[in-house]
Parts: C-alpha cells; structure tokens; sequence
C-alpha cells in the first residue's frame, strides 16, 4: 500500500486546510473528553477507560491527522468536490484591509512607472522572467513582455478560461493589465488544483476505506473513550429493534442480524435531534449531510402528504388532466422551500398552501369542462392540508413510514444495484426520493466499509455480555 504522503495529494487551498482544521480541532475536543458523565449521556452508556494524558504536541499530530483525513474524506464522498477561492465576508474588516492592501500595491506601482525615467525594480520583483539588465538598458519591451505573457497564459489555462485571457488582450495600460493578469494566475491556480483532485480520485477511491480507518485507530488509540456515542448509537438501535419484535421466538430474530442492525441505526441519523443528542463519532464528518438529507425526507414526507390529500379529496376528477399533479407538486414545493428557515411559519404557509392549491384545482377542472370545487370540498381540502403540521397527523405517519421503508429497502438491495420499487403514494416525488436514497445509501455504503471492524466489534461486545438479543456475527 503507498504511505500516507501518497493519500495527502491533491491539497486544496487555505480556506479549505484552514476550515478542515478548525473542523478536525473541534472534533479532537468533542472526543478528548473524560469520563465524566454529561447531560447528554444515557444511563446505558458504559463507562470507558480512563484515556491518558496526552501532550499538547500529540494532540496538533491528532488534528493534522484529522485534517488530512477530512480532506480525503471530503474528496471521496463529494464528487463535485472544487477548491474555490476564498471570499471574506462583504463588509467585514477582513475584506477592507485587504482591499486597501491591494490597492495600494497597485497605486504605488502605477507612480513608479509613471516617473521620468520609469521606475522598474518593483515591476521586475513581480515578473520574474525578466532579465533584470533590460530594464538598466533602456530595453524593456513593456508590450512585447505582456504579449509573450498572454500568449503562455493562453496555452496553459483551462478552456473555459480562453475567453478570460482573451479580454486581456484588449487592456492597453500597463497597471490594469498587470492585475487581471495575476488576478487570473489566479483562477489558473484554482484549475490546476481540481485538475489535481479530479486525477488523484481514482486512486484516492481504492485506498481512501484503509486510510480512514488506519487515522481513526490512530485517534482511538490516544483517545480510548472515542467511541462512546457511536457505542450508545448502536445499543440504541438494538434496543428499538427488541422493544418492536418482543414476541420473536427464534434465537437469531432477522431483526437483530448485523447487517439490518446497521442498517436501522443509519434510518435512524435522519431522524436525530442534533441539538440535543451528539452525534457518533465515526458520522461526524458527515454529520452535515446527514442534516440536509433529514432536512429534505421531512420535507418530501410533508409534499407528499399534501399531494395525497388533494388526491384523495379531489378523486377521478383530476386524474386524467395531464400535467396537473406536477404543476400542484411545484406549487407546493415552492410553498415549502424554506420550512427550516428559522423564520419560517408552518402554520401559515399550510393555510396560503390550502387556498392557493384550491385557486388552482378549481381554474383546472372549469378549464377541461369539470365543476369547480365546491364550499365543502374546499374547506375540507384546506383543514385536512393544515392537519399535516401535527408530526402524528395519519397521512403524514403514512407517508413517513413509506418513505423510510424505501431508503431500509434501498440499503438492503445496493449491493444487488437494484433499486427497489417506489411504494404507492410517493409517485409523485419519485424522482426526488430516488435521488435522495442514492446521496443516502452511498454514503452509508461508504461508512460501512471504513467503519464496520468497530462497529461489529461493539455489538460482538454487547451480545457477549448478555445485555442484548443473540444474534449471529
């Protein structure tokens, strides 16, 4: 296997190694913690081993390590992965010192060559390929110097920068020249690095599981409790699965077999209270994506509650108007784009919702020679949307229910490649469900191959114990 400087390839730039860092210190901090019991912890959380002291200098190694391990962690679950330029916040101290810094630079600059003679030292520390006698000489070609510049610029660069190098062509005076050109050098950088991320993928891919895991035991060894909430996870999951099946009768119950007791714990991130309950120390990485695909399950569970609703309560009547469904469908998915916003009210959008989708379904069925909706179908089409705000409202338990069976089934069948069928109900937000249960199941995927020796050696632990259903390892 190549050494660990074969997998730190690929870099990125400062913003990226800086918010790595800032991620992976956090981190260090969440998992150097001791024993003593926090408001967070469970009563069934065993409790660890005391780590030992750890120097100051191990722990910067730790982080290092972390970092690293972030980056090509960030590398291979993310396949639009980009090393962008780093933007300061518009307004912010930062962004005003650096544009009084630049702007300096290039209005002293500008009144070097503007003395009689010009003034070339300055010029000649930025472009190195000048020899330094021309300009002593008098001989310094400033427009053939530019051109000979473009020109390489031209034959270097990304073909969507063509366009870019073509504009400097049309710039004449020499300052506002300079700058686009190293403002463009620039972005040529940025190119050459995800040139560098999307070449090295290939190979990050086929030893990114080893990797990870080999940084993880890393940690694990100087950090011995750092699996803690990853070990309370799984005992949770397993508790669930027995309270659900008490009645089962075989000593190795489906339910508890390894692979459905993994599979229902990653079911269970997209349900979890990340203000309130850490997170496993294996997820954390992804404890972000995790959020955003919780954030659109109970968005698409709430679009197609309502798209059932007016269904339902409209019957026959729009079943064969083309196009119909898909148009309420963006109605209502629009209506609901922002339902994490802080701001956002449920209740009041639920009623505009309910009135709009009236308006709409009433303009349809007059249109293609139908009655409109009358008075009580339009008040029993609104309170029955409004219902749905409740989380044990029928049809959005139904909805749930069905979308998560989907993504367990879609992780039971993705090492066969095939998706499983769409459960009735969701049609109208297949398209979304199913790319939904792709980002899911990839990452979970992914996670179990680096992850799983630890995972099967805490549940071997717990099963040895007797404090859970046997179960076959």
């Amino acid at each position: 296997m190549p050494n660990e400087a074969d997998h730190n390839e690929g870099g990125g730039d400062k913003e990226s190694e800086d918010s790595a860092q800032d991620s992976s210190e956090q981190s260090v901090r969440k998992r150097g913690r001791t024993n003593t019991p926090s408001p967070h912890r469970g009563a069934s959380v065993p409790q660890a081993s005391p780590p030992g002291f750890v120097s100051a200098e191990e722990l910067m190694e730790t982080a290092k390590g972390v970092t690293n391990m972030a980056l090509a962690h960030e590398i291979m679950v993310d396949q639009s992965f980009q090393v962008k330029p780093s933007e300061l916040p518009e307004g912010s101290l930062e962004r005003r010192v650096k544009e009084i810094v630049h702007q300096a630079f290039w209005d002293y600059l500008e009144a070097q060559l503007k003395k009689d003679p010009p003034q070339y030292s300055h010029v000649i520390q930025r472009l190195a390929e000048i020899k330094e006698q021309q300009a002593e000489k008098g001989a310094l070609d400033v427009g053939a110097l530019s051109n000979f510049i473009i020109e390489m610029m031209g034959s270097l660069c990304a073909p969507c920068r063509d366009e870019d190098v073509r504009k400097l062509k049309e710039i004449t005076e020499f300052v506002p020249l300079l700058k686009a050109i190293f403002s463009l050098l620039d972005l040529m950088k940025l190119d050459m690095a995800n040139f560098a991320v999307n070449s090295i993928r290939p190979h990050l891919m086929q030893q990114s599981v080893e990797y990870e895991r080999n940084k993880f035991q890393e940690f694990l060894d100087r950090q011995p409790n750092a699996l803690d909430y990853t070990e309370k996870w799984l005992k949770d999951t397993l508790k669930n699965l027995g309270e659900a099946s008490p009645t089962e009768a075989s000593a190795d119950p489906p339910a508890f077999l390894p692979a459905n007791v993994h599979n229902q714990a990653y079911l269970r991130l997209l349900k979890w209270e990340h203000l309130s309950e850490p997170f496993p120390e294996t997820m954390l990485m992804d404890q972000a994506r995790f959020q955003e695909m919780q954030q659109i399950t109970e968005q698409l569970v709430l679009l197609s509650s309502i798209l059932l609703i007016v269904y339902t309560t409209t019957g026959e009547a729009i079943s064969g108007v083309p196009g119909l469904m898909e148009t309420l469908k963006n109605t209502v998915h629009a209506m609901l784009a922002d339902m994490h916003a802080p701001s956002f009210n449920l209740q009041e959008t639920l009623v505009t919702t309910g009135e709009k989708l009236c308006m709409e379904l009433s303009q349809c069925l007059t249109q293609h020679g139908s009655a409109a909706l009358s008075a009580d179908q339009k008040n029993i089409l609104m309170g029955q949307i409004s219902a749905t705000i409740k989380p044990d409202n029928t049809v959005r338990q139904l909805m749930d229910s069905r979308v998560q069976s989907y993504l367990l089934a879609t992780l039971e069948s993705s090492q066969h490649k095939t998706p499983p069928p769409v459960p009735g109900g969701l049609a109208p937000i297949c398209k979304e469900l199913q790319a939904l249960a792709v980002r899911f199941s990839c990452l979970v995927n992914f996670n179990k191959l680096v992850f799983s020796p630890f995972y099967r050696k805490i549940l071997q632990e717990c099963f040895s114990s007797g404090g859970c259903a046997s179960t076959k390892t």
